[in-house]
This record gives C-alpha cells, sequence and structure tokens, in this order.
C-alpha cells in the first residue's frame, strides 16, 4: 500500500509539473539553447542575404603575399587561405550557398514526401504498397553514391544539386506523413466530414494536412542541416560546386592538406559548419518534441 500511494503521489507530481510547464509562455518553453540556435541562424541568413553590401573582402581576389595569413592579422578577421584570399569574406559569401540548400532541397523534399506519404496513408491498399515499394527503390541504392553520380552526368550545378538533394531527402517526410495520415485519419472530424460527403481531396487539403504538417515541418529543419552535410561531403569528394565558387565544404577540402602548417584553413570552416548544422538540429529537435507533445494532447 505504502509503495503504491508513494508511485502514485510521484505520478501526481509529474502531472502537476507537467501542466505547470504548458501555462508558461512559449517563448520561455523553447528555451535558452533554442533561441541560441535561432540567434545563430538568424547571424548567418543576415550575412548571407546582405553579403554584397557588407564591408568585406572580394572573396575570389588572392593575394600571394599573403597566404596562410593568422587569424587576426594584417586585417584578416579569420586569417587568409593558401592563396592568400579573405577567410572570412569566403566564409560569408559559402553561406550564401549552404543556406540556398539549406532552405530549398528540404522545401522540394517536403512537398514531394507529404503529397506521396499523405496518399499512401490516405488510400492505403494498392497506392500504399505501390509508393512503399518506391520507396524501397531508393532506399536500396546508397543514396550518396546515387547523388554523384546524377551529378557527375548532369553537371555540379546548384540547380541540379538542389533537385537531386530534393528528392532523396523525401523518404523521411514521406514516412511521417504516411504515419500520421494514417493517425488522423480515422478521428472524428474526419469521419464527420465523409459522413457530410466531403471529397477524397478535400478530406485530405482541409482536414489531415493541417494535423500532418505541423511534424514534418519539425523534421523539414532537421533536413536543412542534412543538406548542409552532404554539399560538404560532395565538395569534399571533389563533386560539388566548381571554383572558384566559395562553399564551406570546398574550403574545409582546400585546407586539409595543408592542416598542419595552417590549420586554421580548415578549421573554421568546419567550425562554422559544425554550429550552422548544430543549431538546425537543436531548432528541428525542439520543434519536434513540441508537436509530438501536441499530437499527445489531441
Amino acid at each position: 500500500m505504502t509503495t503504491a500511494a508513494t508511485a502514485n503521489g510521484r505520478i501526481s507530481r509529474r502531472k502537476k509539473a507537467r501542466a505547470g510547464d504548458a501555462q508558461r509562455p512559449l517563448w520561455i518553453r523553447l528555451g535558452f539553447v533554442f533561441w541560441l540556435a535561432v540567434f545563430w541562424i538568424a547571424l548567418i541568413a543576415f550575412c548571407a542575404v546582405f553579403a554584397d553590401f557588407l564591408p568585406f573582402a572580394d572573396p575570389l581576389k588572392t593575394n600571394l603575399s599573403k597566404t596562410f595569413h593568422p587569424i587576426g592579422q594584417d586585417g584578416f578577421i579569420l586569417g587568409a587561405d593558401q592563396i592568400g584570399r579573405d577567410m572570412l569574406s569566403r566564409i560569408v559569401h559559402g553561406a550564401q550557398i549552404s543556406l540556398k540548400l539549406a532552405f530549398t532541397a528540404p522545401f522540394i523534399s517536403l512537398v514531394l514526401g507529404v503529397t506521396l506519404g499523405m496518399c499512401a496513408g490516405y488510400f492505403r491498399g494498392r497506392v500504399d504498397g505501390a509508393i512503399g515499394i518506391f520507396v524501397d527503390s531508393i532506399l536500396a541504392f546508397p543514396n550518396i553514391i546515387a547523388i554523384m553520380a546524377i551529378l557527375f552526368f548532369l553537371g555540379p550545378t546548384l540547380i541540379n544539386m538542389i533537385l537531386v538533394l530534393g528528392f532523396f531527402g523525401m523518404v523521411g517526410d514521406l514516412r511521417v506523413a504516411r504515419a500520421n495520415t494514417i493517425l488522423y485519419g480515422e478521428r472524428e472530424f474526419v469521419i464527420a466530414a465523409r459522413a457530410q460527403g466531403a471529397s477524397h481531396l478535400r478530406i485530405m487539403f482541409k482536414e489531415l494536412l493541417p494535423n500532418v504538417i505541423i511534424p514534418v515541418l519539425a523534421l523539414a529543419i532537421i533536413g536543412m542541416s542534412r543538406v548542409i552535410v552532404i554539399e560538404g561531403i560532395l565538395s569534399f569528394l571533389g563533386v560539388g560546386l566548381p571554383p572558384p565558387t566559395p562553399t564551406w565544404g570546398k574550403m574545409i577540402s582546400e585546407g586539409y592538406s595543408e592542416l598542419g602548417y595552417a590549420p586554421h584553413v580548415t578549421f573554421v570552416p568546419a567550425a562554422v559548419m559544425f554550429f550552422t548544422i548544430l543549431s538546425f538540429n537543436l531548432i528541428g529537435d525542439r520543434l519536434r518534441t513540441l508537436t509530438n507533445a501536441r499530437a499527445g494532447q489531441i
């Protein structure tokens, strides 16, 4: 009896704590780390958008007399690379490429994944089976090899990279959309819409989509970090955007051979990429936690 009473008391205290958390403002519940990550992404985005107007040096201008200048010397805030180009300027302009990929490729993945996932979860049967085979065929071949092969034949342009990364990144969105469509497909509001004679299209886009899109958006934010990682891998393997376009992955690759002599050429862009990827993951994980809690309350 004592053990049962103690357990009930603990459960009661947990419920009160959760109720207290739910009454706090959303911006407080998100936490300090979340807003710190948002600040970093906002800073990188601001520098990328206004890179051409900010007082940075030309990212393509070389100065062979200042090769491998260390951090903070002769006006090079983040140092200079192997041919004397300003690292800070190249990182800022490289952010343009990384953020273009981060905000466009996951959007394509989201559109494709939600569309196919909702169709699979709503219609089930043969539609679900066909889409399942399609997804399995994508997963059967290593994505990074497929991406490299496609970019090799089509050319490593920015638009090709966006389309390829968007296509291969839709699997996660598709699975989450399918699972949530099945979850909400038998709820009262969907049954009521069917009873009123609503069409399949109306039910999917008016009743199901608002509930399905929330967890998928949280996953799409995490997908932004994945896209940046893949771009870095492709650039390191020599299949990224061609020079002289500055990208974070290419900067890391270019400084790898001089790691012992001038480590800042590799570690500075690697650090910027690390904090950007970490920020996207922190934001996505926190939003996913809140959406899961919301789903549990419905």
